[in-house]
């Protein structure tokens, strides 16, 4: 009897270790979390590649719109300046993964390509990643095959153009201001000058590689060109009230991809709203970290509205009409 009741229990041992070897359970897998009801809070570690206007435009709507959402306390944001230093922002990642985060939030393409370059498990939103294949982040907008997918800030340069030919119908030359190591920037700079080429009109490139040479850059192309552009570019971003300051001087309208480049003295855009670009970010992450949507459920936004976007202090002040759009 004791043999047939030690048998017994045997067999309920083996089929109650079956059952639980069979009860699996994935957290922060490409964006899948089965294990949500016991997760009362969220890490989303928050690189944000320089500082600058534009992308502290991005943050700030990112971070609004998970409170407006009601998820102020649930995601816990930690957010780290990546000076436009690669090194840095590789360590940066390092951390973030050392600590055990949720989820990242890499804003701009060198940021995002650092983080995507370091983990392959930890779900990846990324924002303002102008083109993302081109970047090495996806293969295919509409289907993220790996642990990453955010919002793009493409823009329609052609949009941009018309708006320059309908306030600016004299300019007959345009001089290129960007980075060529932000690829970004030369993915724009690419179609600008496809378009410029097409249309006949001629242009000259100014090149920098640091936030230092921006001013030198400009006044190279003063004389030369009769109005500037410049794509979402980190590095001319973070000195645009130089650039506006010796363009303004000259006369020279500066037409730009991003509206807080208008802000900060460029004249006018038909190009991205950063704050829109973030509150579809923060909604992307919270559909990943908090509903459970896996990454290959959420393809690549690109925003197809854009807003154009003029500084009226700009316009008087190289004698510019833009009143059409202030009204």
């Amino acid at each position: 009897m004791k043999k047939l009741f030690s048998l017994l229990t045997a067999l309920m041992l083996l089929t109650v270790l079956a059952a639980c070897g069979n009860d699996t359970t994935q957290s922060g897998n490409n964006g899948t979390n089965n294990n949500d009801e016991q997760k009362t809070t969220y890490t989303v570690g928050l690189l944000q590649q320089v500082e600058h206007p534009s992308l502290d435009e991005i943050r700030t709507a990112i971070v609004d719109e998970i409170a407006a959402r009601g998820y102020a306390d649930v995601i816990k944001i930690d957010y780290v300046n990546g000076q436009n230093d690669a090194s840095n922002m590789n360590t940066i990642v390092q951390k973030f993964i050392a600590n055990k985060v949720d989820a990242i939030i890499p804003i701009a393409t060198n940021a995002a390509q650092s983080t995507a370059s370091a983990t392959s498990e930890i779900p990846i939103i990324f924002s303002a990643v102008t083109d993302p294949v081109a970047a090495g982040l996806v293969n295919d907008l509409n289907k993220p095959d790996g642990n990453i997918t955010g919002v793009s800030d493409y823009i329609d340069v052609s949009a941009i153009f018309t708006l320059a030919e309908e306030l600016t119908p004299e300019v007959q030359s345009y001089g290129l201001l960007y980075n060529m190591g932000e690829v970004n920037s030369v993915s724009v700079i690419n179609e600008v000058k496809e378009y410029l080429e097409a249309k006949g009109i001629p242009f000259e490139e100014a090149f920098v590689t640091n936030i230092g040479e921006v001013t030198t850059a400009v006044q190279s192309l003063v004389g030369k060109v009769d109005a500037l552009f410049i794509p979402i570019d980190n590095t001319v971003a973070a000195a645009m009230s130089n650039v506006a300051e010796i363009a303004n001087a000259n006369q020279i309208p500066i037409y730009v991809a991003a509206d807080s480049l208008v802000h900060d003295g460029g004249l006018a855009t038909a190009g991205i709203n950063y704050t829109q670009l973030g509150k579809q970010t923060a909604d992307m992450l919270i559909r990943i970290l908090i509903d459970g949507e896996a990454i290959a459920d959420n393809p690549v936004e690109v925003m197809e509205e854009c807003a154009v976007t003029v500084n009226q202090e700009t316009a008087v002040a190289i004698g510019v009409d833009v009143s059409k759009y202030t009204e």
